[in-house]
Parts: structure tokens; sequence; C-alpha cells
């Protein structure tokens, strides 16, 4: 069966006609308030570069360049401050952290224009880095004492073993984010990491640095020492290397390739290293599924940040019951949306033009071999320089570029499936495993989510639901990564854990004055009689 929807025809541009397509709205940034984030820069030296805005191309800021001989002095800084911060009550972190959080909300307004101004964003992608800011703070700030404080575990002998299980920071967490979500990635493992008692060396990426060094500011406003946490900027490239010699654990989001080689540095110093890496995200339409809640879901699970998300969607799978009113209607639906960076735009621009080069390319090598443009398709000059249209391909087959790469931009191939089970076989069938969407009724959903090798699937929503859920970890399988963000396990990746056991009355081991073979005799007694009782938790 064709994967090519019978109505409405094909198209291979889209130009809509109501208006829907609208110029960039470039917001104003008060020149001096950059200058002074930059100067929060971990550095002493007098290089810098610009800043380009995607928007219009033009400079809107300079940035300092730090030396890898920065790095180290930021990190010595942070290493001195992180000793006085573990040492003080993990409720007064929480406080700090908190404020933080609130501080993020007052401020969203300059957030807001920095985030558009700097990645090309929507208004409403920005907000919503902001609002997931706030909540991690919350969540993180609420549940430390619980996670962090120390607990009580059943010991060696009962009465007589005391055991408890304290939980230490690292020291120093290494963190270095990436462009597509430079607000909440900037700060949503520093957080955790900090409230674990360790200090944070930050690296922002380069095409976004200024959203990063307002929030640093805003950290500082809320509490949290200058020295414990220091940003460095430059090329990863050239520092990538020197920041994980210097901590003691690191944090990265990025490429898979990227990732390869920073967890190839760190284990040669066998030092934690958590990451979350690409993804090409299934989402599965059922019969049963609402069409109209589903055609606006995948509007969004596909294309919210320009498609520029690590947990988007690029593969959609409709059973063959659906396709063909699910098809047309999706199609419509994106040939209507609206593009820009206002409260009322859909979606923005992209971030750099590497991006736009690889989406266009993915794009032409797709429609060479054969697959067919439904909608969009070409670049949208009119948004800005690197803004490109919500594409939605059918006909794409293995061999094509799209197929299995990630293409990190706002394209969609559509596939026609015999039923769930095909659906399920084929979106599972990919290197990566970060995260899936299902639509259709729950009870069937939930069977076929447990079979997908992803970190996380949202039944009748893309993505938000589980992201959102800052209480359940977060992260991917296969070439999507390793460890977990959010959740207990986002506390606890920034902490080694120490057991301290009291032995009270008698040792644990061979007693004095009995013999070994006599003392084996009485523990093979013991041991019979407490395994037919039920094991202790605590």
């Amino acid at each position: 069966m064709s994967d090519v929807a019978a109505d409405p025809a094909p198209r291979t541009t889209d130009r809509p006609a109501d208006g829907t397509v609208r110029g960039a709205e470039r917001p104003t940034v008060d020149p001096a308030h950059l200058a002074r984030l930059a100067a929060l820069v971990a550095t002493d030296g007098l290089a810098d570069r610009e800043v380009v805005s995607p928007l219009d191309g033009r400079v809107f800021g300079r940035i300092p360049v730090c030396s890898t001989q920065d790095v180290e002095a930021a990190a010595a800084r942070v290493r001195i401050a992180q000793r006085e911060w573990a040492a003080r009550p993990l409720r007064e972190r929480a406080a700090i952290v908190s404020r933080f959080g609130a501080l993020v909300m007052a401020e969203q307004d300059a957030l807001m224009d920095i985030a558009v101004l700097e990645a090309g964003k929507a208004r409403r992608d920005a907000f919503e880095e902001l609002a997931d800011i706030a909540l991690a703070a919350r969540w993180f700030a609420g549940a430390a004492p619980r996670v962090l404080g120390p607990r009580r575990v059943a010991g060696a002998l009962p009465l007589v073993t005391r055991t408890t299980v304290h939980r230490r920071p690292k020291g120093v967490v290494g963190v270095i984010s990436p462009w597509n979500y430079p607000l909440t990635l900037a700060s949503s493992d520093a957080l955790p990491a900090l409230l674990a008692g360790n200090g944070i060396l930050h690296k922002p990426d380069s095409e976004t640095p200024f959203c990063a060094l307002a929030l640093l500011d805003l950290m500082y406003r809320a509490g949290v020492p200058r020295d414990l946490v220091q940003v460095v900027t430059g090329a990863g490239s050239a520092l990538g290397p020197t920041i994980v010699g210097a901590v003691d654990a690191l944090m990265f989001t990025g490429s898979t390739a990227t990732g390869r080689v920073l967890a190839e540095q760190c284990a040669r110093r066998l030092i934690t290293f958590s990451a979350e890496l690409g993804g090409k995200n299934a989402m599965v339409v059922l019969p049963g599924a609402d069409l109209d809640r589903t055609v606006e879901g995948a509007v969004h699970a596909c294309f919210a940040n320009a498609g520029q998300l690590c947990i988007s969607m690029e593969r959609l799978y409709v059973t063959d019951a659906i396709y063909d009113a699910f098809v047309p209607a999706f199609v419509e639906r994106v040939q209507r949306m609206r593009v820009g960076t206002g409260w009322d735009a859909e979606m923005g621009s992209l971030t750099a033009p590497s991006q736009l080069a690889r989406v266009a390319e993915h794009v032409a090598d797709a429609v060479a071999k054969g697959a067919t443009v439904l909608t969009g398709g070409h670049p949208l000059p009119e948004v800005g320089p690197l803004a490109y249209a919500p594409t939605v391909l059918a006909g794409v087959t293995e061999g094509m570029t799209l197929c299995r790469d990630e293409t990190f931009g706002p394209v969609v191939s559509v596939y026609r499936v015999a039923d769930a089970d095909e659906a399920v076989v084929r979106a599972d069938d990919s290197a990566y495993g970060l995260n899936a969407s299902i639509w259709g009724p729950v009870r069937t959903a939930r069977r076929l989510a447990r079979r997908l090798h992803v970190g996380t699937v949202n039944i009748n929503e893309g993505y938000t639901s589980a992201w959102a859920s800052h209480a359940a970890p977060m992260g991917g399988t296969r070439d999507s990564g390793q460890g977990r963000r959010h959740g207990h396990e986002g506390l606890l990746t920034w902490t080694e854990s120490q057991t301290v056991a009291v032995q009270h009355l008698v040792p644990a081991g061979y007693l004095p004055g009995v013999g070994a073979e006599r003392y084996a005799r009485f523990l093979t007694a013991y041991l019979g009689l407490v395994r037919r009782l039920p094991v202790v938790r605590r």
C-alpha cells in the first residue's frame, strides 16, 4: 500500500493564502545589559567573538572567548567554594534553589527576549523553557531533603548492626549544554547537582551564551555563591578536554557523536558521565485515536521549537484504518501553521546555518530518491534567513538519509502500516531509543508502550507529559545516551553513596573464644531460620 495520501493531492509547495507565515519580530535587549552579562564569564582574557541573531543575521552582542587556563582557574575557584557550600544545611540550599525558580518567572519577559533573539524561538517555545525551569526548581527543592538525607537500612545482624547510607557530593560537576534549549538545559541539571552539594563548571553552546549568563545572574541574585557556579565560553572542541580533566562528573546534552568522544574521555578518568544524546523518535497512531486531538498533538510533537528538540517526533507510523483520514487532516493543519517569533507563532526559526543546511540536505536527498513532499520542503526567507517551512514527506524509504538519521528540524515522514503490531516493530527499529508517542485507546497504548525500547513513552501526548513529570527519570537507551535526569536519579547521579555501619555488643564476624567450625554451624542455622522470614526493607 502506498504511503502517499490520496486526498488531498500531494503538494510540493505551500505558501498559505491566509497570511499565516510571518516575519520575525526582533525583540529589543539593552546592549548594556548584555555587556554586564558578558562580564560574568570566567575569564581575564581580552579575546572575544560576535554573537549573531538567527532572526536577521545581525550582531547583537560580543562574548569573551576563554582559554584552557581560564577553565582551569574557574574550576579551582569552584572547588574551593564547593567545600563551604557542601557544609551548608540541605534545606538552606533548597531555599536558594526555590528562590531561583521564582526569579526566573519574575524575569520571564527579559529572559524570553534573549532566547528569541539568540535562538530564533517562537515566544511560546521560550516560555515553555522558563516554565520547565520553575517546575524543576520546585520539585528538586522539595524532594532533595528526602532523597539526599541519611537513610537507615537493614544491617548485617538484626539488633546489633546499625547501618546508614549517606549521600556525599561528587565535588565539581561539569555541564556542557546545547543551543536548542539554552535556558532549561543550562539549569535543569545544575539545580540537582547544587542541591546535592556540588559546584558547577558550565560551558554553554557558543550559539547561545547569553541565555546561560542571564540565568547565572539570577542564580547569584537568589543566593548562590559567586565562585560556586562559573561559566566558561568558547568552542567545545577547544575547551572540552580541559573541562573533563578538571571536573569530578560531567553532564552533556548534544549529539551522539560528541557524546561518544566525551564518554571515552570521562572513562579514562573514571568519572561519572551522564548524557542525553540524539533521537529519531516515532509516533504511532492507532485505530480509535481522536482525530482532531491527534492532529493537534502531532503538530506540537513534530514542530515545537522548529523540530530542534531531542524528544520531538520525526517518524509517524499511522495504521491503515485511520491513515486516509489522519494524513490529509495533518497536512492541512501543518499548512496553516503560523511561523514567526511572536506569541501567536507556532514555530520559530532554525538556530544555526548548519541546521538549515542539514534540513535542506535531508529533504533534497529524500526527494531525489523518490519521496513526495506533502507540504513544506522549502526555506522561508520572508520569516528570516534560517527559517524553514514545516515539512511533511511520504514515500520515505531505506537509503534516504532522513529515514534513520536525526534531522533535528521541522521535517517529519509519514508511513502507512497495517496494524498496531507493525507500527510498534517499525517504531522500535532504530539505533536510537529516547522518546516515543502513541495515540489511541489507552489500554492498547499502554500495552504497546511496554514493548518499546525507549526511555520515555507518552500516550495521547507527544513529549511534554513525560518530560514535565519531574518526579520521573528522563533519558535514553542505545545511541540516545546514558544516565538519567529528573526524578530521584537526577539527584543521586551527582552523589557518591557512603555506607556507615556501627556494630554493637558482638562482632559481625567470628566470635572470640568460639572456634571457626562451631561459628560456621551457628551461622548456617541462623541463615536457615531467617530464610523463612520476610526481608526487612527501609
